[in-house]
């Protein structure tokens, strides 16, 4: 079964404004749906990110693929990277890390790979969970994702979320997560505010929450020193503490002075990155990602490397659409060494999506495994028609949190062990 055609539609969606150590998002997120067509008439399915350098890098990538078999993961993998050559992806709103041409190669890879892993569930009539070693899990658990955020957008009426700018707002935000979705663990978007105010955050969530795993992640805001303080300050509170400072050099530094495990999902991004953070023990729970860590297989052999090591496993989430839902929920059903809930934007995207509604829900926290075989969803065309138009009508070709947040506060420097 070989690949005949391959069609790449960009699209983009309301965001709210939502804040972060690099800026605020804008009103629309980008992202790029992938359809992989075979030569029998099955489609698969897969999704990335939108911006207009990695889109370009994509439709580069896509007829070097084009006459190969489904099921040449190898194959496929050396003509992306020889269609790719030495670029280097760069990383324009500063939260997924360091840039490197194998995380660029990983990144432009990773949707043509699960496609082809829809395509062969579907042909064999397996989910890609039973493909990819069977499922540990019937279902998967997601935490609930808070972020600081403004009422509205400028100029825009205030959303549904309303506005979370202090530990009340905070709390009420959890609350509404929590409440319609049931997540039994709550994760905050840190550096944003000094750190002092996120400490009273974190604290208020937990006298409202005493009985749910936390976490914080402040994008590498914060200076070893400062978060060698922070933590010890929320000792007995935080499940993990993620990325609080730049660099493995830098987590080393703070990993052995505080009490909890340090998560990243920014200094460990690529295969290279593994032996020094281990050899320096910089870190205990490392964030996957497939859209660029090179798709679901090359994610399961990163867990099984994290398992000889004994580091811990959650999953890291960018905004996404349902067919990356899905394929987190696949990979994290997979890997029995995922021990703590999954980061995801769903409900950020407000009912917005590319996949026919009911393959995908969540239930008390957690989305149960699609029975259908694949990635268990369908392609929604009339979905996919109208977010390809937004993309078209938005006039955004490129995530940049810190030049949005420029239009508000001309001064703005994004947070990099600023604090």
């Amino acid at each position: 079964m070989r690949i005949r055609e391959i069609k790449l539609t960009p699209v983009a969606f309301r965001d709210p404004p939502l804040l972060n150590a690099s800026g605020v998002h804008e009103p629309w997120a980008l992202r790029t749906v992938v359809e992989v067509l075979t030569d029998e008439g099955l489609t698969g399915l897969g999704e990335t990110y939108g911006d207009r350098s990695h889109l370009e890098r994509l439709r580069t990538a896509a007829p070097a693929l084009v006459g190969l078999d489904v099921h040449a993961h190898h194959a496929q993998y050396a003509r992306v990277a020889g269609a790719v050559g030495t670029d280097v992806f760069v990383d324009q709103h500063g939260l997924t890390g360091a840039g490197s041409n194998q995380k660029t190669v990983d990144a432009v890879f990773s949707p043509f790979e699960v496609a082809c892993l829809d395509i062969r569930g579907k042909a064999a009539g397996l989910r890609v969970a039973d493909l990819l070693g069977g499922p540990v899990r019937d279902a998967v658990p997601y935490s609930a994702y808070l972020f600081y955020k403004w009422a509205g957008h400028p100029d825009a009426e205030e959303d549904r979320f309303g506005a979370a700018l202090d530990p009340e707002g905070i709390v009420a935000q959890a609350r509404l997560l929590v409440g319609e979705y049931g997540f039994g663990s709550i994760k905050l978007k840190g550096g944003v505010l000094p750190p002092d105010q996120e400490i009273a955050a974190v604290h208020a969530l937990r006298d409202a929450f005493p009985d749910l795993p936390l976490r914080i992640d402040p994008n590498a805001a914060w200076t070893p020193d400062t978060s060698i303080r922070v933590g010890r300050e929320l000792a007995g509170v935080l499940e993990y503490l993620e990325d609080p400072t730049p660099e493995i050099d830098g987590m080393a530094r703070v990993a052995p002075e505080v009490p909890m495990k340090l998560a990243t999902n920014m200094c460990v991004v690529t295969h290279e990155h593994l032996p020094p953070a281990i050899a320096k023990g910089a870190v205990g729970v490392l964030l996957t990602d497939h859209h660029y860590w090179g798709g679901l297989l090359r994610s399961t052999q990163v867990a099984a490397l994290c398992a000889t090591f004994g580091l811990e496993l959650s999953m890291h989430s960018n905004t996404h659409l349902g067919i990356s839902l899905a394929a987190m929920t696949q990979l994290a059903a997979a890997v029995p060494n995922l021990t703590h809930a999954c980061d995801t934007h769903t409900p950020w995207q407000q009912g917005q999506d590319v996949v026919v509604p009911g393959a995908l829900r969540f239930v008390d926290g957690a989305v149960p495994l699609p029975a259908a075989p694949g990635l268990g969803v369908e392609l929604d065309r009339a979905a996919l028609a109208e977010l390809h138009e937004n993309y078209l009508r938005c006039g955004i070709e490129r995530r940049d949190d810190t030049a949005y947040m420029r239009r508000t506060d001309p001064a703005f420097q994004p947070k990099r062990a600023y604090w």
